[in-house]
């Protein structure tokens, strides 16, 4: 399994101000949607490409389109990285998988999933902590039945605990994150991190 950490001056810069516990719930979100954008566009790199015949305003020219995309957010803190991707591809299928952690045994539950077709077809899979990985691994079992041509995993901090259950439970499967940060605490959250990203993204 690939762990590919954006190195790129925005994204260090965007992934600061999202650490820092003064950033407001409104300019958190425009910086979670600036850095997901940065993020998926790494993600799509090597995403194969169809060669098209296009007519601009003066003659014919050959260009490329990738193949059919589909964005999976993990409900709720994976809608704030949802924006850039439908901006950057609006015609992108859109899907949903509802998970919460049970607090006592860190294990996750789901309680919402909506997908479209995925077979055939290139996943993204977004979420901003893969913290335990217990949320991506079942979100991405939750795909994989769907029998899509490749699944990406797209989150803004990582920790080596949830880098671990991936490679265990998908390791073909790549990962692309922000950072990969030091461990998680006793209530399963990333050090340094930066907080629980959903009640940041919607103030609660």
């Amino acid at each position: 399994m690939s762990v590919t950490v954006v190195d790129h001056a925005l994204a260090a810069h965007l992934l600061a101000q999202l650490r820092d516990e003064r950033t407001p719930p409104p300019l958190f979100r425009t910086l979670a949607k600036r850095l997901a954008l940065v993020l998926t566009v790494e993600a799509i790199r090597d995403l194969p490409t169809t060669d098209v015949d296009v007519r601009t305003p003066l003659e014919p020219a050959a260009g490329k389109v990738l193949g059919d995309l589909v964005a999976v957010p993990i409900l709720r803190a994976g809608l704030g990285m949802l924006e850039a991707v439908t901006e950057l591809f609006p015609e992108v299928a859109v899907g949903y998988i509802g998970l919460e952690r049970d607090e006592a045994s860190l294990q996750p539950q789901s309680y919402y999933r909506k997908l479209p077709p995925v077979d055939g077809r290139h996943v993204l899979v977004l979420d901003p902590m893969l913290a335990t990985g217990g949320s991506g691994s079942a979100a991405t079992s939750a795909v994989r039945d769907g029998r899509p041509a490749s699944i990406r995993f797209v989150c803004v901090v990582s920790a080596p605990e949830g880098i671990a259950k991936m490679e265990a439970d998908h390791p073909d499967v790549p990962i692309f994150t922000a950072a990969v940060d030091r461990q998680l605490n006793d209530h399963g959250y990333i050090l340094p991190g930066l907080g629980d990203f959903g009640d940041r993204l919607f103030g609660t």
